[in-house]
């Protein structure tokens, strides 16, 4: 099964509201396109975490700092690559909150829900730049 190819290119101001109204557009695309509500579910839950991380720790909050997103839908593959304009961060440093006093931690859960929730993320260059993909779930047969 192929889905519809859609693809969207944008660059928004590191400003919370802009990060939700950007994903709530990326989603009733993928709505448009038959995703299930898991995948839907799945997906903006990662968009919601690394947008936002991009805009919070990536631009610091700094409105004139953009954060870029390219999404790409093909072949059942959704594709999204999140730019910020920050230094970065080397995931191996960030701590496991599944482990010891981090699970007290009130920040460091959402590299693990992306990389749990999607097929596969790479972090790119310093880390400035996520990649993520997620493949359309196939409804099993009764």
């Amino acid at each position: 099964m192929n889905a519809q190819a859609w693809s969207m290119k944008t660059e928004i101001d590191s400003v919370p509201a802009k990060g939700c109204e950007l994903i709530a557009v990326i989603r009733e695309k993928l709505e448009t396109l038959a995703w299930s509500q898991d995948d839907l579910f799945r997906i903006h839950l990662a968009l919601e975490e690394v947008i936002m991380n991009a805009i919070k720790h990536g631009n610091d909050m700094d409105e004139s700092r953009k954060v870029s997103v390219d999404c790409n839908v093909a072949n059942d593959m959704f594709t999204v690559i999140v730019k910020d304009e920050g230094e970065g961060f080397i995931r191996e440093e960030i701590p496991d909150p599944t482990e010891g006093d981090n699970v007290y931690r009130e920040s460091g859960r959402g590299l693990k829900i992306i990389e749990n929730f999607m097929t596969s993320v790479e972090y790119i260059g310093c880390g400035n730049v996520v990649a993520m993909t997620k493949k359309k779930s196939t409804e099993e047969a009764s």
